[in-house]
C-alpha cells in the first residue's frame, strides 16, 4: 500500500479521539502555538492544508474574520471538522474538502495565506506539496507553518523524548485502540529535518524571506515564508 494511503487510513482510524489526545498530551499549549502563528496571517482568503479536525481553520476564521478553505486527505478528520464548524456557526466562512496537497485543485495565485499546522511531516512528497503551496499563493502571500520539534537542551531533550516516545503512545493507544498510530506520530517528529535544513529546503523550493522561531523550548517550531 502506498505511504499516502497508510497515512490516510491511520488518521481516519484515530479521528474521533484526536482532539482529546492533542489537548491532553500538550496540556493545551497547542492553542497558544496557533495563536502565535495567527499573528502572521493577513488577507481575506486562507487555505489551511492538512486541516485535520479544523482547530486552526476555525481559529483563523474567528480571529481574522476571513474565509478559510480546509483541505485534508482524511475523510474521518474532515467529518469531525464539519461538526466543529457547525457548532461554531462558521459555515459561511469555513469550508473543508478532501484533497491532496501535491495536486491542489485551485487556480494559481488564489490565496493570501496558506497554512499548515502539524501536518508537513506527514507529506509523502514534500517538494511537490511545497511547489503547489507556492503556486496557489498570490505574489507576496505568506506560507505559515507550525510543526512539532525536539528541544535542543540536553536535559529537556531527554525528558521530552521519554515522554514523547514512551508515555504518549500509551495514552494515545488507550484513547483510540490504535497503538501503531501513536508510535508513528512521535517517530515522524523526531525524523523531521532540523530548522536550518528545513529553512534551506523552503528556499530551494522557491520561497523567500524564510524565517524560523522556536516555541516552548523547541517543542514547536513556527516557520514563515513568502512567495516572491
Amino acid at each position: 500500500m502506498p505511504e499516502k494511503e497508510k497515512i490516510r487510513e491511520m488518521f481516519d482510524s484515530i479521528a474521533e479521539d484526536y482532539d482529546a489526545f492533542n489537548h491532553l498530551t500538550s496540556l493545551g499549549i497547542d492553542k497558544i502555538w496557533r495563536r502565535k502563528a495567527l499573528r502572521h496571517i493577513e488577507g481575506p482568503q486562507v487555505l489551511d492544508i492538512a486541516c485535520g479536525t479544523g482547530d486552526f481553520a476555525i481559529t483563523i476564521a474567528e480571529r481574522r474574520h476571513c474565509g478559510v478553505v480546509g483541505v485534508d486527505i482524511s475523510e474521518g478528520m474532515l467529518a469531525q471538522m464539519r461538526k466543529k464548524v457547525e457548532a461554531a456557526h462558521l459555515d459561511k466562512r469555513v469550508t473543508c474538502e478532501l484533497g491532496d496537497c501535491a495536486a491542489l485543485r485551485f487556480k494559481d495565485s488564489t490565496f493570501d495565506n496558506v497554512t499548515v499546522a502539524f501536518g508537513v511531516r506527514n507529506f509523502e512528497d514534500r517538494k511537490a506539496c511545497l511547489k503547489e503551496i507556492l503556486r496557489v499563493l498570490r505574489p507576496g502571500g505568506k506560507f505559515v507553518m507550525l510543526e512539532l520539534g525536539v528541544p535542543r537542551w540536553s536535559l529537556v531533550n531527554k525528558l521530552y523524548r521519554w515522554y514523547f516516545t514512551k508515555l504518549m503512545p500509551i495514552i494515545g493507544g488507550l484513547l483510540s485502540g490504535n497503538h501503531a498510530a501513536y508510535r508513528y506520530l512521535p517517530a515522524s517528529v523526531i525524523a523531521f529535518p532540523a530548522p536550518k535544513e528545513w529553512t534551506a529546503f523552503l528556499q530551494a523550493c522557491g520561497f523567500t524571506d524564510v524565517k524560523h522561531r522556536s516555541l516552548s523550548l523547541g517543542i514547536c517550531r513556527l516557520y514563515t515564508a513568502v512567495k516572491p
